[in-house]
């Protein structure tokens, strides 16, 4: 097992009801930037809930946060920050609304240009403007980590950061926000939710034995509820084992004491920026096609994959091989296509983009032995069209 440090210091307030708690979760006396995205949360009842549990508390409204947080956007968001002098954030969202929400935070004290948190990938580890969050769409563990991403519209990026100033202080997950939901939100939570634990999986063995049955745990559970709680999103059982699974996919832990990859969301994002595909549809084009190429690198996880999750037996070659095709069944399973010419007609050029663009930013070697070089780019993403 690899040597780690764990901390995680976002009070997780799960379950029903549980948003009455928000006025004594936010700081007495605080003046709150509300942020929200596209205006769900005035359909579910959520907005309601919110300014009823807030009574008593100055709020300025910031909406319009986009599914891909944009740089351009969030800094609006700062902007009424320093006008207004708030002194906290209120996410009322899901992954894209708490990664807009964990920028903010960062850019407002910056001591330089907010972008080059960006393209720099500058870590926060201080002066960030305090936030929480009421989760609205279960899938990326924004809810309690402090890593996000954000798309920058000018220039068709989209990158991530995070530091140790931008863990949420509190989170309130109540699953009964999944009954409002639309399939398609749902189907993209469990696959985004199921591709993290993958990314911190399906690496190479580092005796980190718990960890591995952690992560395999949710990636059963996932299975289990998954094609239910699509169907079925008032069934709280599965609805609450849902929301559970994708804060576990992304809270830190399983990530602790073993390698990390991480390339099928570096390309995956590319997609997104270019196409405007939905964030886990391209985890679900990508993922396949990485395992296939870095076959070799990751047989030995994906043969213990295959067996574990879906019980196969044969050869660690077999095995692994078709531990590959029953995650694609899986997701398609889950609703998705996984082919990036079902999104778009315009993808022949796609590899050569993303190539260029990873070598421009001196990407030379993804993934957990940075054995993903430009030229295995290349042919995940072809092998991807």
């Amino acid at each position: 097992m690899l040597n780690f440090e764990l901390y995680n210091p976002t009070n997780l307030v799960f379950g029903k009801g549980q948003i009455e708690k928000l006025s004594t979760l936010v700081p007495k006396d605080a003046k709150v930037l509300l942020a929200y995205g596209g205006g769900s949360i005035f359909k579910n009842g959520i907005y309601d809930q919110v300014i009823a549990n807030l009574k008593g508390f100055k709020i300025v409204e910031f909406g319009g946060i986009e599914p891909n947080p944009r740089f351009e956007t969030l800094m609006k968001a700062v902007d009424v920050i320093k006008t207004e002098n708030i002194d906290f954030i209120l996410a009322v969202g899901g992954g894209s609304v708490i990664d807009g929400v964990k920028f903010i935070s960062a850019a407002v004290n910056f001591d330089g240009n907010p972008i080059d948190i960006l393209q720099k990938r500058i870590l926060i580890k201080e002066n960030a403007m305090p936030f929480g969050t009421v989760l609205t769409l279960p899938a990326t563990g924004s809810e309690m980590n402090s890593g996000y991403v954000v798309t920058i519209e000018a220039t068709q990026e989209k990158l991530s950061s995070g530091g140790s100033a931008l863990f949420p202080q509190f989170s309130i997950c109540d699953p009964n926000v999944i009954a409002s939901l639309p399939k398609r939100q749902i189907e993209n939570g469990v696959v985004d939710a199921y591709t993290h634990v993958m990314e911190q999986y399906l690496t190479y063995p580092t005796d980190a034995f718990l960890q591995d049955r952690i992560a395999e745990g949710i990636l059963q559970t996932l299975i289990q509820v998954g094609p239910g709680v699509v169907e079925n999103p008032t069934d709280y059982t599965l609805a609450s084992n849902f929301m559970w699974s994708c804060t576990m996919a992304l809270n830190g832990l399983i990530q602790k004491g073993v390698p990390s990859d991480w390339a099928t969301h570096m390309i995956g994002h590319e997609l997104t920026a270019l196409y405007e595909i939905d964030h886990a549809r391209t985890l679900a084009i990508i993922g396949p096609s990485l395992y296939t190429v870095m076959f070799d690198s990751k047989k030995e996880k994906l043969a213990q994959y295959g067996r574990r999750i879906f019980n196969l037996t044969g050869s660690d070659d077999e095995v692994a091989k078709e531990a590959i095709n029953k995650t694609v069944e899986f997701f398609h399973t889950m609703g998705m296509d996984t082919k990036l010419s079902q999104y778009t007609e315009d993808y022949s050029k796609t590899a050569d983009f993303i190539v260029n663009r990873f070598e421009e930013r001196g990407w030379k070697g993804l993934g957990e032995k940075q054995l993903v070089t430009l030229d295995k780019v290349k042919s995940i993403v072809e092998l991807s069209y």
